[in-house]
C-alpha cells in the first residue's frame, strides 16, 4: 500500500458518514417503543396461544423434567411454528448448534415438499427434533474417524426459536444440541444443559435441607458483557494477520493510546454509535434484552451488555450477540474483531460472565440482604462457592483457556491465570469473624457528602470493586472476569456450575448430618460455614491481583498458575482435576478425554497459522519495506560523500536499520528451524513446544519489525498502522 493510497483510504473515512437504520414504525409512521416490538421474531413455545392448551401444559411438564417430549406435542408445536413462520415469509428453517469449533453452525432446508406431484410448505415434527448433520466434519477429540460421518442434532426447548432476515429472504433456527452417532456430546450446549439440571437439583435440596420448603427448582442466571473492538473495512482487509489469526501480528504502538484515560465511558463516535443502535434494533427482535452500550478503555474498543436470563438462553443469546456484531459492523462499513489481545499494549477484550442463582419464588441466592452477618443461607452458600473455585481452579482455569486468551490474562486490566475469589472488605470480614468466633459489628451505612448542595449525596456500597480479580462478589452475584471475549460461555459455564453442584451435594450431607445431631437450623448452617470457609479461605484475595507480590502470596497458598493452555489442559486432563464433572453427570470420561484434545489441537492449529502469518508478512512485507528503505539510504550516504558532503546521520539511520534486519534474520532462521523441530512427539508435548518455544521467537520478531515501522517513513511501510486502525472511523 503507497503513501497516495493510504491518504485516499484516509479522505474516504473522514467522509463516510454514518449508517441510518429505520426504526421500526407503527401503522402511522411513528417509531415503536423497544417493548412493541421486542421478541418478534422469536416463538415462545409455553406462550404460544395458537397451540393448544393442553399442549403447552404438557411441554410445560417437558421443560420441568416430569414428562418426555412426544411425536404428538412436536406436531403440534410443527404446525403451528410452520404458520406463524410463513406468515412472516420465511422460506427455509435449520438447527442451530454449537459444535467444538467454538462458532455456531447451521444446514438450512427450505418448507419446500413436494406431495401428490404438488409443492407444499411443510415442517414435520421429525424435521423439528432431529437432524442429521456429517459428524466427521466436525472436531471430536478422536472420538469418531471420517468415515463414521453421522451425529445428530437434537431440538432444544429450553431455548425459544427464532427467525433470522437475510438479504433476500429469512430463515426459521432452531435450537439444538449435537451429539455422536453413540449419543457423545459434541458441542457446547448438552453438558451445560446438563450442569444446569446438576446444580439445579443440588441447590433445590440444600435449599430445603436448610428449612426453605417452598422451594422445588433452582436455576442459573447469568448476563454476559461482551467486549470488542472495531476497526474500518478499508484499513482492515489490508492486514492479513487480522483477517486469518483475528488479531494484529505486528504493530507499533502510537504515541496515544489509552494513557489518558480519555475514551472510557467517552462520547461515542457517530458511526459507531449508528452501529450500536442497529445492533441493538436487531437484538431487540430476537428478544435479546440488550441493556447497556459504551466505549471501553482501549481506543476503538466498545462494549455491550445484557440484563440477567437463564443460563443455557443466555448462552444462546451470547452467540447471537457476537454474530449480530460482525454482522452489522460489515454493513457500517466496520470489522468486529473479537480477539482478546487484538492489539499489543493496549487493553484486550473479556466477556464477563455474572452469574447468580435464583428459585422458583424469584429469589436471588446471592442477595445478601440488608443485614448479611445475620443471613446465615446466604453466608452459606458464599461459603459453598468459594469452595467449589477453591477445589475446582484447575478445571475452571482449563475452561477459560485458549491461544488468545492466553494474551490477554494478566495484561493491561485483565486478571490473572491465578484463579482468585475476590469478596470484599464487609463479606470477608463477616466470614473471618465467623470462622474466629467472634461477634461481628456492622458498620453504619455511610454517606458520601459531595460538598454540593445541588448533588444528590450518595450511598457508599460496603465494598470497593476490583476488577483484577478473575472471580469477584459483585453485590449480589460474582462474576468471572477472566472469561475471554471470543469464548463461548458454554464451557466455563458448565465447569462452574458443577463444581458448585458438587458443593452442595457435600454441603448438603454435612448439614443434615448437623441437623440429626439436634442442632437447630441456623446454628447447623453457621457450623457448616464456618467449616467451609475455614477449608478454602486461601482461595480469597481481595487485593491487587496485578502485583508480583500476589504471584509469590498465592504460591504460599497453594494456588495453581498455570500461564499457558497447554500447561493448564495438561492439568486438567489428570482425573482428580476433572473427575467431578463425571461425578455430577456433566461430562463422561470419553467427552472430557474428546474435549482436551480438541482444545489442545485446535490451539496448535492457530498457532500454527499464526506462525505461518507472521513468516509472510515478513517476507512479503516488512523486508521488502526494510530493503527499499536500505537502498535510499545507503545511495544517500554514497552520493553525499562522492561530494564531500557530511552524512552522519544518514549513516547511523543505515546501521541501525541493517542491525535489525539482521537481528529479524537470526530470529527468523532459528524460528524455522525450531518450527521445523516441533511437530515430533504427542499433541501435549506439540503444544508446550509451541507456547514455551515458538511464540518466545515470534514475539520477539513482532518486536524487531515493530522497531522497523517506528524508523522507516511512511511512504514505504506497505501496511495500515495502529492509528489508522485503532484512531480513523
Amino acid at each position: 500500500m503507497n503513501q497516495t493510497w493510504k491518504k485516499d483510504s484516509r479522505k474516504s473515512i473522514a467522509l463516510r458518514r454514518p449508517l441510518e437504520r429505520q426504526v421500526p414504525a407503527g401503522p402511522q409512521g411513528r417509531p415503536l417503543k423497544i417493548s412493541q416490538y421486542y421478541g418478534e421474531n422469536v416463538f415462545y413455545v409455553l406462550e404460544s396461544k395458537s397451540l393448544k392448551k393442553e399442549t403447552r401444559e404438557a411441554l410445560g411438564d417437558v421443560l420441568s423434567g416430569k414428562k418426555t417430549l412426544t411425536k404428538e406435542m412436536a406436531n403440534d408445536v410443527a404446525g403451528v411454528v410452520l404458520d406463524w413462520a410463513l406468515e412472516k415469509g420465511v422460506t427455509h428453517f435449520c438447527h442451530w448448534f454449537q459444535p467444538l469449533t467454538g462458532d455456531t453452525a447451521e444446514k438450512h432446508d427450505s418448507f419446500l415438499s413436494i406431495e401428490a406431484g404438488r409443492p407444499i410448505e411443510k415442517l414435520s415434527a421429525s424435521q423439528l427434533i432431529q437432524g442429521e448433520p456429517d459428524a466427521s466434519s466436525f472436531p471430536s477429540g478422536g472420538t469418531r474417524s471420517t468415515f463414521e460421518a453421522r451425529g445428530y442434532t437434537t431440538w432444544d426447548l429450553t431455548s425459544p426459536i427464532f427467525i433470522r432476515d437475510g438479504l433476500n429472504g429469512k430463515t426459521l433456527y432452531i435450537p439444538t444440541a449435537f451429539v455422536s452417532y453413540h449419543g457423545d456430546a459434541l458441542d457446547a450446549k448438552t453438558p451445560l444443559i446438563r450442569s444446569n439440571n446438576s446444580l439445579g437439583k443440588n441447590a433445590t435440596k440444600f435449599l430445603t435441607t436448610a428449612g426453605f420448603k417452598d422451594v422445588d427448582h433452582v436455576q442459573v442466571t447469568c448476563g454476559v458483557e461482551q467486549e470488542y473492538f472495531l476497526v474500518d473495512k478499508i484499513f482492515a482487509q489490508d492486514r492479513e494477520d487480522i483477517i486469518m489469526t483475528g488479531r494484529s501480528l505486528i504493530g507499533s504502538l502510537t504515541s496515544r493510546n489509552q494513557q489518558l484515560e480519555d475514551h472510557y465511558f467517552g462520547t461515542i463516535p457517530d458511526r459507531v454509535l449508528a452501529f450500536m443502535q442497529d445492533v441493538e434494533i436487531e437484538l431487540y427482535r430476537l428478544g435479546i434484552p440488550a441493556k447497556t452500550r459504551h466505549n471501553e478503555v482501549a481506543p476503538g474498543q466498545f462494549e455491550l451488555a445484557p440484563i440477567f436470563t437463564e443460563a443455557n438462553v443466555a448462552n444462546d443469546q451470547n452467540k447471537l450477540v457476537m454474530s449480530t456484531l460482525r454482522q452489522v459492523a460489515d454493513r457500517h462499513g466496520f470489522l468486529c474483531m473479537l480477539h482478546e489481545k487484538p492489539f499489543k499494549g493496549i487493553n484486550g477484550s473479556g466477556k464477563h460472565l455474572n452469574w447468580s442463582m435464583s428459585d422458583n419464588k424469584g429469589r436471588n441466592l446471592l442477595e445478601p440482604s440488608k443485614t448479611p452477618h445475620e443471613n446465615t443461607t446466604f453466608l452459606a452458600i458464599v461459603a459453598v462457592v468459594c469452595q467449589a473455585v477453591f477445589k475446582r481452579s484447575i478445571a475452571l482455569r482449563a475452561s477459560i483457556a485458549s491461544h488468545s486468551n492466553d494474551h490477554r490474562l494478566g495484561a493491561n486490566e485483565a486478571p490473572p491465570s491465578i484463579i482468585s475469589v475476590f469478596l470484599g472488605d464487609t463479606l470477608t470480614k463477616i466470614l473471618e469473624t465467623l470462622i474466629a468466633d467472634h461477634a461481628y459489628t456492622p458498620e453504619e451505612q455511610k454517606i458520601l457528602d459531595l460538598g454540593a448542595n445541588q448533588l444528590a449525596n450518595l450511598l457508599k456500597d460496603n465494598t470497593d470493586r476490583n476488577r483484577t480479580s478473575p472471580f469477584a462478589f459483585t453485590g449480589n452475584k460474582f462474576e468471572f472476569r477472566a472469561v475471554g471475549s471470543s469464548a463461548s460461555i458454554g464451557l466455563p459455564l458448565a465447569v462452574l456450575n458443577a463444581a458448585v453442584s458438587d458443593s452442595f451435594a457435600a454441603a448438603t450431607t454435612k448439614l443434615e448430618t448437623y441437623l440429626s445431631s439436634g442442632l437447630k437450623i441456623q446454628e447447623a448452617l453457621q457450623k457448616l460455614t464456618k467449616e467451609i470457609y475455614k477449608e478454602c479461605k486461601a482461595i480469597v484475595f481481595n487485593g491487587d491481583g496485578y502485583s508480583s507480590d500476589w504471584v509469590k502470596e498465592a504460591e504460599k497458598r497453594g494456588l495453581p498458575n498455570y500461564r499457558t493452555t497447554p500447561d493448564s489442559l495438561i492439568a486438567f486432563g489428570e482425573k482428580k482435576n476433572h473427575e467431578f464433572l463425571t461425578t455430577q453427570n456433566v461430562f463422561t470420561e470419553s467427552e472430557l478425554h474428546s474435549l482436551n484434545n480438541v482444545s489442545l489441537e485446535r490451539y496448535i492449529k492457530y498457532r500454527s497459522i499464526e506462525v505461518q502469518g507472521m513468516k509472510k508478512l515478513v517476507d512479503r512485507f516488512v523486508l521488502p519495506a526494510a530493503f527499499a528503505y536500505k537502498n535510499e539510504l545507503a545511495q544517500t550516504v554514497y552520493h553525499s560523500k562522492e561530494i564531500s558532503c557530511p552524512a552522519d546521520v544518514e549513516l547511523s539511520r543505515l546501521t541501525s536499520l541493517a542491525h535489525h534486519l539482521k537481528e529479524i534474520d537470526g530470529i527468523y532462521k532459528q524460528l524455522n528451524d525450531t518450527w521445523a523441530k516441533t511437530h515430533h512427539g504427542t499433541e501435549e508435548e506439540v503444544a508446550k513446544k509451541i507456547a514455551n518455544e515458538i511464540m518466545p521467537l515470534v514475539e520477539k520478531i513482532a518486536t524487531e519489525c515493530n522497531v522497523l515501522e517506528d524508523s522507516i517513513p511512511e511512504s514505504y511501510w506497505p501496511l495500515p498502522s495502529y492509528f489508522d486502525l485503532l484512531f480513523l472511523r
